[in-house]
């Protein structure tokens, strides 16, 4: 297979950066419990994460590949690996700060330099469109493994016990791995850099980008479903602890079970991708998680789960909850890969720039109000508010497949 060794690389840096963004849900729990943190103040992680990514990538992303793709990539993975090798001797709040800003940061570097990679490794718009698919469900496997590690680390008969800090040396270990077989692998960056332009004409292309109605539609549409995903995969666990009442460790489980739907959901992008218009898959998907929003919630009310409550022999609705998210799956690879095949390759350092800023602030926004909501309200209206920039999305998405963009090169 073509370009099969960066291919792999890519794969597995979106897999350990998947486990480490999405462990957010998780330490908020498990900080609520170990240190006493508010809902509405442990949500503030997901800023310190999203932020980050927003600002690095904002700055960062018209120069990435002047600068170089691979190196930003090596960067990335060589600060991930050292916090990782501090979380286990930490027991303060604000190290956990530290750690997602950091994780933020980083993961600015990583998702520019993957997606703009991807145009370097594909040759057509299906191809591009198939394997963003299946990169974006392979990050969502790495968020199913991270959830299942964390929860082998979780001490249910002790909520104060730090024995979970210690999944951070597992972590730091992959994240080190995943460094040498970058450092080893090719890649040819030249068709990612316009060699007829310096930084200032580079900055003035991505600035190029906000003139087109099908760019902005998109970034629209970027953080609309951003700020829905962000807000049900960050506060599942918490959901079904304080809701639904069951142990800890199920609690997280149930994170890697919906990203588990989400991984299936992606793969299947990938091959419908091939045969299918992308707006008919995305406004299925945003119709049909609505409608099963509708018809799940309401059964999270008035259940019964005791202590010996396990995933044989649970309500029906612990198992259907996490499931909707196969249906959320494929509007995210789907909208990125239609925007980055529109535009010249020498832009989608710069698209990819957008992307992150946009899903970032999205996620940001989405976790701290469905925290605010969950803490004086429900969760269940917390998650019901999600049907609001459902709507706008497919709205935006509609407007948006009906735009062609002619860039000047």
């Amino acid at each position: 297979m073509k370009n099969f060794n960066i291919k792999a690389v890519l794969f597995l840096n979106y897999f350990v950066f998947a486990i480490l963004l999405n462990s957010v849900g998780t330490v908020i729990l498990q900080v609520q419990q170990n240190f006493g943190i508010s809902k509405s103040s442990a949500s503030v992680l997901e800023g310190f994460k999203d932020l980050p990514i927003a600002i690095c990538s904002f700055i960062l992303a018209s120069f990435l590949p002047k600068i170089g793709i691979k190196k930003s990539m090596l960067i990335a993975l060589f600060l991930v690996s050292a916090m990782c090798f501090i979380m286990p001797f930490t027991n303060d709040f604000w190290v956990f700060k530290l750690l997602f800003a950091i994780v933020g940061v980083s993961f600015a570097l990583i998702k520019i330099s993957v997606f703009t990679s991807i145009g370097l490794v594909t040759e057509t718009d299906k191809e591009h469109s198939s394997f963003m698919g299946f990169l974006e469900g392979f990050f969502m496997i790495g968020v199913l493994a991270g959830n299942v590690l964390f929860s082998l680390y979780i001490d249910d008969h002790n909520p104060k016990s730090t024995h979970w800090l210690n999944v951070y040396w597992v972590l730091g270990a992959l994240s080190s791995l995943s460094f040498l077989f970058l450092f080893f692998s090719k890649l040819n960056e030249k068709e990612a850099k316009n060699e007829k332009t310096d930084w200032l004409g580079d900055l003035k292309n991505s600035a190029g980008l906000f003139s087109y109605k099908k760019v902005l539609c998109f970034l629209l549409c970027a953080f609309l479903f951003v700020l829905v995903e962000q807000s049900f995969q960050t506060w599942t666990p918490t959901f079904y602890k304080e809701i639904l009442k069951v142990p800890t460790s199920m609690s997280i489980q149930a994170g890697a079970v919906l990203a588990g739907a989400f991984a299936l959901g992606r793969f299947l992008s990938g091959f419908f991708s091939r045969k299918i218009s992308w707006i008919y898959v995305v406004s299925f998907c945003v119709i049909g998680f609505a409608v099963s929003l509708l018809l799940v919630l309401p059964l999270t009310h008035n259940i019964h789960i005791d202590a010996s409550t396990n995933w044989l022999n649970a309500p029906l609705v612990v198992y259907l909850f996490p499931l909707m998210g196969g249906l959320l799956a494929p509007i995210y690879p789907s909208i990125n890969s239609v925007i980055l095949a529109s535009i010249p390759k020498y832009l989608h350092s710069a698209m990819s720039g957008l992307i992150v800023v946009f899903s970032a602030i999205g996620g940001t926004i989405g976790s701290i109000i469905t925290g605010f909501v969950f803490q004086e309200f429900s969760g269940q209206q917390a998650f019901y508010l999600s049907l609001i920039p459902l709507s706008l999305l497919i709205t935006s998405a509609i407007f948006m497949n009906k735009l062609k963009i002619n860039p000047k090169k």
